[in-house]
């Protein structure tokens, strides 16, 4: 079963949509097996649950998640792009290895 990362905006459509391609086209271009949903931020924490990653558009003040959690401005706008990823990847490693026992 391949990881998979959500992705959240306020209306789960345009921007979402536009950071889980990118984010997607990057992991295949690398050879990662995972799976990237864009969602919107009402729903979101029923697509937490198993995921390897949130990758979030938006601050949500004093909000904390259980999973690890990428900035995904830096994937809209490039800036700090490879840090965001390379938690991304880190991300993705651990819970493979988690899922593998």
């Amino acid at each position: 079963m391949s990881a998979r990362v959500v992705v959240a905006c306020g209306s789960g459509v345009a921007t979402s949509q536009t950071v889980a391609s990118k984010v997607n086209r990057l992991l295949k271009k690398d050879g990662i097996d995972a799976e990237v949903e864009a969602v919107n931020l009402k729903s979101v924490d029923r697509y937490l649950k198993g995921a390897a990653a949130y990758i979030t558009i938006v601050r949500e003040k004093g909000k904390t998640y259980d999973l690890p959690v990428i900035d995904g401005i830096a994937f809209l706008t490039g800036a700090g792009q490879q840090v965001q990823y390379k938690k991304l990847l880190e991300a993705i490693d651990a819970y493979n290895k988690a899922q593998k026992g």
